[in-house]
């Protein structure tokens, strides 16, 4: 299906001679942005032409718009063919703990949430083929085009399986004149931790998917300076600030491991005081290590305000970075902010095991005693999550 992608610099009637369905075709054109309830933001304008569709556009263009509470600017929109039709139906299918469930209205369109009522759903277990389950219970014998829909569920369904999506939603999807469904909007969100299964799948207009920023959520210059270095090297180097405010900072390896100190955090019921997630791996040279440490302190030590703060220095056991070399580069960081770490009041916490653990830890200690910062510092003898709990012991003086 004909369709184009409009951006800030995008001159929507200058396309047409390159585009003609553009100049001959009534137009809609709505955000192409992560998120939804665009028809009740007066987001979406149907059966235009295209000076009309260019208006719309630039009257919205890099207006700010809130969107159940979160704020940003439409930058994004996409124009493609309107479609006429007298019906609209709406189906979703979202990925829970023990299975997919799987809504189908035969009333849908903006008002789906006033008219839950007459959603249907019907949850598939795990490990369940989807030819084997009786999708008549979701669909009236009295729906019109009963049997293609049903079909049609039973596709995207396998879709939702193949490409590891979490959820997929289309409100709504009509008929078209040979009485087959057919999309007129759709939202999904594929399970990124799927890449390795079926990230070549992710393909779109012949490029491999990217993953954008959620709607009113733009990047700290720190996310973005630890993405420039993550690029630039074979290493694995992520942040994602949570509460630049927080008292409780990470800087872990293995991503693993990152997931189980956010976790131990919040299960203990500080989640609100985490300053980020993020994780170093793939054995970092101490340079991209000094950059990142230097990043995570800059962070941890800002507006100091006399509560204790606490940094996790954490991580698994190694298989192959070597533990004492990613050291030196988070020490030469702990040198160079040492008068912040005091007036901040940081905590370190250091837990740590691998190839040549023994001497990184040793000269952890022996940084902490000299610059008269206090350092824990533990190997694999202890539990990997039991510096989190000397950290909020430690904040909660």
């Amino acid at each position: 299906m004909a369709r184009k992608k409009i951006r800030e610099y995008t001159n929507l009637k200058e396309m047409v001679t390159a585009q003609p369905w553009l100049g001959n075709t009534k137009l809609v054109v709505k955000p192409d942005m992560l998120f939804g309830k665009r028809g009740k933001n007066n987001l979406v304008l149907l059966n235009a032409n295209v000076e009309q569709a260019d208006q719309f556009i630039k009257e919205r263009m890099n207006k700010e718009v809130d969107i159940s509470g979160k704020k940003g600017p439409v930058t994004h929109f996409i124009v493609e063919p309107f479609v006429p039709h007298t019906v609209e139906y709406y189906l979703s299918i979202v990925a829970k703990r023990d299975g997919n469930t799987i809504s189908f209205s035969n009333v849908g369109g903006m008002e789906i949430e006033e008219c839950w009522d007459h959603v249907k759903t019907l949850d598939i277990p795990y490990g369940e083929p989807i030819d084997a389950a009786n999708l008549h219970e979701l669909v009236d014998s009295n729906t019109s085009g009963r049997e293609f829909i049903i079909q049609f569920i039973r596709n995207v369904y396998k879709i939702f399986e193949e490409l590891s999506f979490h959820f997929i939603e289309m409100n709504p999807f009509t008929l078209d004149q040979d009485g087959k469904p057919f999309p007129l909007d759709m939202r999904g969100e594929v399970d990124e931790c799927a890449s390795f299964k079926c990230g070549s799948k992710w393909v779109v207009d012949g490029e491999p998917i990217q993953f954008p920023q959620p709607f009113g959520r733009a990047l700290f210059p720190e996310e973005t300076f630890v993405n420039d270095i993550d690029e630039k090297t074979g290493a694995s180097l992520k942040l994602t600030i949570l509460n630049p405010n927080g008292r409780i900072w990470p800087v872990i390896a293995g991503g693993g491991a990152s997931v189980i100190y956010a976790d131990t955090v919040a299960d203990l019921g500080y989640g609100h005081e985490l300053g980020s997630y993020g994780e170093y791996s793939g054995d970092p040279n101490e340079e991209d290590t000094h950059k990142y440490a230097s990043t995570m302190l800059s962070l941890a030590t800002r507006n100091p305000d006399g509560r204790p703060r606490a940094l996790l220095i954490g991580g698994g056991i190694a298989n192959f970075t070597d533990v004492a070399a990613t050291f030196k580069g988070i020490i030469r960081a702990i040198k160079e902010y040492h008068e912040d770490i005091l007036k901040a009041n940081l905590h370190i916490f250091v837990r740590r095991g691998g190839p040549n653990y023994q001497s990184g830890l040793q000269h952890m200690r022996e940084i902490g005693h000299k610059l008269h910062i206090p350092i824990k510092v533990f190997g694999p003898e202890i539990n990997m999550t039991n510096i989190v709990s000397m950290a909020i012991q430690t904040i909660k003086v």
